[in-house]
């Protein structure tokens, strides 16, 4: 079972209230994933937010390189300890926008999706406390896929020379 304490380690519940981090931790379930499972791929149904107890979960996204080819992965984040991952359990359409792939052996805490949403709609401050705390995951992983991006462009460039 898991405990409103147990949630306060995570930077996602930093500016959460007592009361609110219990109302949390009441839907909240661990999970656990052995290495080399791959939870969700992206365009999977959103069904948890999910916080890292322990191990490392690799974001990757499908870098198509033309028609004959198979994809090639691309990490664009690392989730450790104390972070969080599945924001797209409270964005519409509610669906993964990268795939996760546990590199380690894990332990998660999860956030059932559905009951999370109902929760958000039935108390409005807490739905903008998780809306505020998904915004900073959302802006953390732009900034990766960016310095990514960059990384790739330059990369590009250098071998016309």
């Amino acid at each position: 079972m898991i405990k409103a304490n147990d949630l306060k380690q995570f930077k996602f519940f930093k500016s959460f209230t007592d009361n609110q981090l219990e109302k949390l931790a009441a839907m909240a379930v661990e999970e656990s994933y052995e290495a080399g499972t791959q939870m969700y791929k992206k365009g999977d149904p959103a069904r948890s937010l999910f916080m890292c107890l322990e191990g490392k979960v690799v974001m990757v996204m499908d870098n198509y390189m033309g028609p004959h080819r198979a994809p090639m992965q691309i990490t664009v984040d690392i989730v450790t300890k104390e972070e969080s991952m599945g924001w797209s359990a409270v964005v519409e359409p509610y669906l993964y926008t990268l795939g996760a792939l546990c590199i380690d052996n894990c332990r998660l805490i999860a956030l059932d999706a559905a009951r999370l949403r109902a929760l958000m709609e039935d108390d409005c401050e807490l739905g903008l406390k998780i809306m505020q705390a998904t915004a900073k995951v959302i802006a953390s992983r732009l900034t990766h896929t960016r310095i990514l991006l960059v990384g790739e462009r330059g990369l590009s460039h250098l071998t016309d020379y």
